[in-house]
């Protein structure tokens, strides 16, 4: 299976960082992309946590393509660029952000390419996304379950299924009874 991480946390000419998602979903489709199964907006703070920065929405989908790794990181950076993504410094706020997180069980190391994505393993606004479409997926480098993954995550980095009221909520994990998992 291959795995797409979305995330936004400003609006788009699209609307909100929801809507800015759901349109990225289109125009994944437009570029040839089959989605096959999508999991709901998750919410969380910016990682590294920045009280200044608005929260992100994010979700994870399983897709098919027959194109190969690059060509499909190609295409992301081509849609991040239509929905109006600028890159500035690293972790600032975005109207999108497309990663590839893994491509079946393929480990590459090369320049603008690592598989799977060197940080999805470490993140609750991936993993969390991630146990509701694919709940049996292992790690192919670590060969970790989801469910061990997950209990590795630091509590003070939560994905919610509802948006927290505000950052003092969430830090507490008061924000959603779903904090962790479905």
């Amino acid at each position: 299976m291959i795995f797409l991480g979305l995330g936004a946390n400003l609006p788009s000419r699209f609307g909100s960082p929801e809507d800015t998602i759901y349109k990225a979903y289109e125009l994944l489709e437009r570029q040839g992309l089959e989605i096959l199964k999508a999991s709901h907006i998750w919410y969380s703070a910016p990682v590294p946590f920045d009280p200044n920065q608005p929260w992100f929405c994010n979700s994870v989908i399983s897709i098919s393509t027959t194109k190969t790794p690059l060509r499909l990181l190609q295409i992301l950076l081509k849609v991040e660029s239509e929905i109006g993504r600028v890159r500035t410094i690293r972790n600032a706020p975005r109207v999108i952000d497309l990663d590839l997180l893994s491509y079946d069980s393929l480990c590459c190391d090369i320049p603008k390419l690592t598989l799977p994505h060197p940080r999805m393993h470490a993140r609750a606004f991936v993993l969390n996304p991630l146990q509701q479409i694919a709940p049996k997926w292992v790690h192919p480098r670590t060969g970790e379950s989801l469910d061990k993954l997950i209990s590795l995550i630091p509590d003070h980095q939560q994905a919610f299924l509802e948006k927290p009221f505000n950052n003092d909520e969430a830090k507490q994990g008061k924000a959603s009874k779903a904090s962790q998992t479905v």
